[in-house]
């Protein structure tokens, strides 16, 4: 059980929290966001809750059902219907079925709150739990692509047909 929330101010001391126990495994799979990520934090925050103001970009954070935050997935660089979705599940709740929850939640949302026609993905190849994740959502591998120094899969979804 899981529950998207809308980032809010008020999550930032879990979310810094969250992102600093599990920035050695994300590195395993995803570029590390350096040292600057976590000094800058409350203001990276601020910065981030107004540019979902201006509709630019929907951030969540996925609350397990203890109420403890153990993800996010956010649609971003949203233009005309489109977005790139992105997440990160922490190691505590990876391989308990919190992304593809999430990510099919996202995608429902994306497609009735947020009014898009299509998100965009991108993952690593060497992710294949985030490939598995894409694929059960519905999305098509649709091109490669450079992640930081890692070669990955860009992936597409057309929304509407599965929500």
């Amino acid at each position: 059980m899981l529950t998207l929330e809308r980032l809010r101010a008020d999550h930032a001391h879990a979310l810094l929290a969250f992102e600093r126990e599990n920035r050695e495994y994300f590195a395993r799979s995803i570029p590390d966001r350096g040292d600057l990520y976590f000094v800058e934090f409350a203001t990276r925050h601020r910065a981030l809750l107004a540019e979902q103001d201006t509709g630019a970009c929907q951030f969540h954070v996925i609350m397990d059902d203890r109420g403890e935050l153990v993800g996010r997935v956010n649609l971003v660089d949203i233009e005309e219907g489109a977005a790139e979705l992105g997440y990160r599940i922490g190691e505590r709740a990876a391989g308990r079925g919190m992304a593809t929850a999430a990510v099919e939640e996202v995608c429902r949302l994306a497609a009735t709150a947020y009014r898009l026609s299509a998100l965009t993905a991108v993952t690593t190849l060497d992710n294949p739990a985030s490939m598995a994740v894409l694929r059960r959502n519905g999305f098509t591998a649709v091109g490669d692509v450079r992640i930081g120094e890692r070669p990955g899969t860009r992936y597409q979804r057309r929304l509407g047909a599965m929500n």
